[in-house]
């Protein structure tokens, strides 16, 4: 054993990235803390962090009232505030980067939720992103829609790198890793670097365990509530199992023979919602090599204080995890609409964010400069 269990689960293969970012974090030189005692190696936001972020308000005074006197639209002020945060977090966890040849020392940054069904629209605003904060290490966020699918692919062959988000189920996330090869095999195609691209594939751990569980209490029988509190894992150590079978096939090892690095799965929402549950569960129960776990803080400090780090809980499971996704069926739970329900559901909690976010930064720049004429709030 390691000195402590967030090292423990370094030394088990997982990276520890923090699920949060604000420019007060970044001023503070708080991150100098959770790297040096609590090995995070990378950052990931979503329109919710930011809004909360800039409910604070006071560390973006001066940036507002600049943009403000500038005639910036309220766009165009997000645009810039969020990109000089991911661009300042970037340089804090450059080192990181280098250590790891480029795989952590990633800070994330999403594409606005409001194109999350247009392909063309999802493109250009990773490029535009990915220009604006001009670091090797940001990762571009595309939830994984349907329409995100081909957009996944297309922002990898332009050799940015890539976070896709928003994975619930199983199929859809055999889609992501074909949309990954796919976009290395036509970057390969235009001549880019395969070694200098990476990319995480963001699958969502608690939120399947929320929808699923309340299902589970209106059904009602002991088979039911026997479930509950299992669905979440179980869905993630499958999913692994799947990266384990992709990324062991010929069409994988001829680009990683190119110089691919394989998309490693990120465990995401590992926040736990139910008091009843473990506060460590979505950690503990989720350790095998190449993986990363994104934690919000209360989760990283949880684990840091209490957590039982166990080397590989997944590889093991597959036969359990089986049985628990086909005890839904048998209690009358579909798996493909709960999954389906969380994707739009997700989508929908990131747009209301990210109007949130539009409508606080809109406020603050009239306030800035209450003498200009205030623009109406238009989607980046």
């Amino acid at each position: 054993m390691t000195s402590s269990p967030t090292a423990d689960l370094t030394a088990a293969g997982v990276s520890i990235w923090l699920d949060d970012l604000s420019r007060e974090r970044i001023n503070s030189g708080a991150f100098k803390h959770l790297i040096e005692e609590r090995n995070v190696v990378g950052v990931t936001t979503n329109p919710s962090i930011f809004a909360a972020a800039l409910k604070k308000g006071e560390s973006y005074a001066s940036q507002i009232g600049a943009l403000a006197q500038a005639g910036a639209s309220v766009g165009q002020a997000v645009f810039d505030i969020t990109t000089h945060d991911v661009a300042q977090a970037c340089d804090i966890f450059a080192e990181a980067a280098k250590r790891t040849n480029g795989a952590d020392g990633r800070v994330s940054i999403e594409v606005d939720p409001g194109l999350s069904r247009d392909t063309a629209g999802t493109v250009a605003e990773a490029k535009r992103l990915h220009a604006k904060v001009q670091r090797t290490n940001v990762l571009i966020k595309i939830p994984a829609t349907r329409e995100g699918l081909p957009a996944i692919s297309t922002t990898l062959a332009g050799g940015i790198s890539v976070n896709v988000t928003l994975i619930f189920s199983l199929e859809r996330y055999r889609d992501v890793v074909d949309a990954f090869m796919l976009g290395l095999e036509q970057a390969k195609e235009n001549g880019h670097d395969l070694s200098q691209i990476h990319s995480v594939a963001s699958f969502f751990v608690s939120r399947l365990d929320t929808e699923i569980d309340a299902l589970l209490d209106a059904v009602g029988t002991d088979e039911a509530k026997a479930l509950k509190g299992q669905a979440g894992v179980a869905n993630a150590c499958l999913a692994y199992r799947i990266f384990q079978e992709q990324f062991a096939t010929e069409r994988w090892q001829a680009l990683e023979a190119a110089g691919a690095h394989a998309q490693r799965p990120l465990w995401a929402s590992t926040g736990v919602k139910d008091p009843n549950l473990p506060d460590t569960l979505y950690v503990a129960g989720l350790v095998a090599p190449h993986v990363v776990n994104t934690m919000p803080e209360k989760t990283l400090e949880a684990v840091a204080d209490h957590g039982v780090v166990r080397f590989d809980t997944i590889t093991g499971s597959y036969e359990q995890s089986e049985k628990t996704l086909n005890g839904l069926a048998a209690v009358g739970i579909s798996y493909d609409e709960v999954v389906q329900q969380l994707e739009t559901e997700g989508l929908d909690k990131f747009v209301a964010s990210w109007a949130e976010l539009l409508a606080d930064v809109e406020a603050a720049l009239t306030h800035a400069a209450p003498e200009r004429q205030t623009p109406c709030p238009v989607s980046l």
